[in-house]
């Protein structure tokens, strides 16, 4: 495969010892092995996951600020403490995953830098504003179901490090997932106000929440490379496919109206098949241009900037660290 190619472009002694570890590399990929941060890898499996682990990780500290807008407002003392243990668990997953992405030899400095200029991306979703209460249901419900049923393939991902930190990001995403579904069914089993509350809040997610796999596999840029590596395990489409099979059901318990005309259930398939997703919208959010994007990143260079005094205090404390530590060793010797 990139053995045979590499071989035929050249046969000096590094080209063949670069061949021999790729052929290695393959092997284990093949074998279902983990690949582990000192094992060899190709720069282009290197340059993958950083952009894919990094994008994951800048998605789960974004996306606390669409939530963390409702924590103040939320309607009970128990909704509260809720939301605030949801937020604080997305910091978390952003934590583990820049730890992740450093075991690939890029500070997370850098990986910061590369979100506040712009450079990076993190998931479209997380541009659209929360209005209401029923929106922090429909995150739940719909986000975080989709976030599921992506992240759980990475559980079995090719790199060590980001599927073992997935674990319990997809144990912890479970639990979002049902507090979000659950806010939905306590409004749809409330007012008329609350059903239309939590319908409008649908109308609004439901495409967006689609977007969140990504562009079609046919406009993947990705994909095939990245399902050649077992980075990923199912393309675009067919999560997709999955996460609208699950959910459709769970609406129509709700009570709720999935908003697509062409919705309609194919027996001979068992899937539901679904409208046409409008993928201008998708390129203009990724873009910059969606309905909270200046917000969110405006958001994210102020707390960045506020919390410089923290970093500085860290460091500082870490030298002293160093500092005491050196001189009780010379004083031991």
């Amino acid at each position: 495969m990139y053995t045979q190619a590499l071989n035929q472009a050249d046969t000096g002694p590094k080209v063949v010892e670069d061949a021999e570890k790729l052929a290695r590399f393959e092997a284990k990929i093949d074998a279902e092995e983990r690949i582990e941060p000192n094992d060899w890898m190709p720069e282009a499996y290197r340059r993958t996951l950083v952009r894919q682990i990094s994008q994951h990780a800048h998605s789960e500290i974004v996306g606390m600020l669409p939530e963390g807008n409702w924590i103040t407002r939320a309607p009970t003392l128990r909704r509260k403490a809720a939301l605030i243990a949801k937020v604080q668990d997305e910091g978390g997953h952003g934590l583990y995953l820049y730890s992740a992405a450093e075991t690939l030899g890029v500070s997370r400095e850098e990986l910061i830098d590369q979100l506040l200029s712009g450079r990076a991306k993190y998931s479209s979703i997380f541009n659209y504003p929360t209005l209401t209460w029923a929106d922090i249901g429909c995150i739940g419900w719909l986000v975080d179901g989709a976030a599921i049923m992506n992240q759980i393939p990475l559980c079995r991902t090719s790199y060590g490090p980001y599927a073992r930190a997935m674990i319990r990001i997809c144990k912890e995403e479970s639990f979002h997932q049902r507090q979000g579904y659950e806010i939905m069914l306590t409004l749809c089993r409330g007012s008329a106000d609350q059903k239309a509350m939590a319908q409008d809040a649908l109308n609004r997610w439901w495409w967006p929440a689609l977007m969140m796999f990504g562009p079609p596999d046919a406009q993947s840029v990705h994909t095939e490379q990245s399902m050649r590596w077992k980075i990923k395990r199912f393309t675009n489409d067919a999560l997709r496919q999955q996460f609208v099979d699950a959910t459709v059901p769970q609406a129509h318990f709700l009570g709720l109206t999935i908003p697509d005309p062409d919705l309609r259930y194919d027996g001979a398939s068992g899937h539901w098949r679904f409208g046409a997703i409008d993928w201008e919208e998708f390129r203009q959010v990724l873009a910059g241009n969606g309905p909270c994007n200046r917000e969110r990143m405006e958001a994210r260079r102020r707390a960045h900037e506020d919390g410089a005094w923290v970093r500085e205090a860290a460091l500082a404390h870490a030298a002293k660290r160093r500092a005491r530590a050196a001189i009780a060793k010379v004083a031991a010797e």
